[in-house]
């Protein structure tokens, strides 16, 4: 489980740059401690913007948690006992160990559930305390009923090109929840956003962008999703640490995105154009 948790201390400021309204969404969000729900393909920004989002919310109240932002990547493995806490052995007796959705509750700390339809059911039907007028935890193990801290935010992320019958969120869970939707930026957006993370000429940044946009048009022709932001900057820092611009977007890019050898054909096209 403790691979699956990541805890953000928010020492600096991390770079997003936002696209519409969704900083002030978030921050009115916030404001009235209503729980909230990310959807957008993968790699478009949504992790970033969370981290972004507690880092200035932590900034403006000054709340000295040591760990604002506690993520859980979600995975089919997961179970309402990995998020809520459990007994340990210690010597000759049992503690009990709070999970990482616990203690943000009881911190008040922001918690991200990640791809939260990769969990099994029972830890979506846990949270439904803490997203109405309640806002409480209940923990069977130890007979508590956690009242959340004034602070608590409770935020969850899932891509809508992943839904299936099996992997969807139900309407009892999904109606509890403010939606901010998200998608790949600009042409214009997304080289600035290269450029900035990898440390890339806005010329090279500006390829790198155009081949995603090109490449996410193959959608049209049944390619299932788009290469991310998240590989583009890859690829920009592979160039940035000497790779050659076609080889660097032929093993962050081409190869990477499937293993389709016909996609993979269709995207190498794209790039011998935009990178001869």
């Amino acid at each position: 489980m403790s691979q699956s948790v990541n805890f953000f201390t928010a020492d600096k400021e991390p770079y997003y740059l936002p696209l519409a309204d969704e900083v002030e969404i978030f921050r009115a969000a916030y404001s009235a401690r209503l729980p909230i729900l990310l959807k957008g393909p993968t790699g478009c920004g949504k992790t970033r913007f969370v981290e972004h989002m507690t880092w200035r919310l932590y900034q403006e109240t000054a709340n000295s948690l040591e760990v604002p932002l506690i993520t859980v990547s979600c995975h089919e493995d997961l179970t309402a006992t990995d998020l809520v806490g459990r007994y340990l052995l210690k010597g000759d007796s049992t503690i009990w160990t709070d999970g990482p959705l616990t203690r943000a509750v009881r911190t008040g700390a922001v918690c991200y559930l990640d791809e939260v339809v990769e969990a099994r059911k029972d830890t979506t039907v846990l949270i439904h305390s803490l997203t109405d007028h309640r806002r409480v935890l209940p923990i069977d193990k130890t007979g508590e009923l956690l009242h959340a801290h004034p602070e608590f935010l409770l935020v969850l992320s899932y891509n809508p090109g992943y839904q299936s019958v099996l992997k969807d969120l139900k309407p009892s869970t999904r109606q509890r929840f403010v939606s901010l939707e998200f998608d790949y930026p600009s042409v214009e957006a997304e080289a600035a956003i290269i450029a900035h993370e990898a440390g890339l000429e806005n010329t090279d940044a500006e390829r790198l962008a155009v081949i995603g946009e090109r490449v996410r048009n193959l959608k049209q022709h049944g390619f299932e999703e788009g290469v991310s932001t998240r590989l583009l900057i890859y690829a920009a820092n592979l160039m940035t640490a000497g790779i050659a611009a076609r080889r660097a977007a032929d093993v962050a890019i081409v190869t990477a995105i499937s293993d389709d050898r016909i996609v993979q054909n269709a995207v190498a096209d794209i790039v011998d154009v935009i990178l001869p």
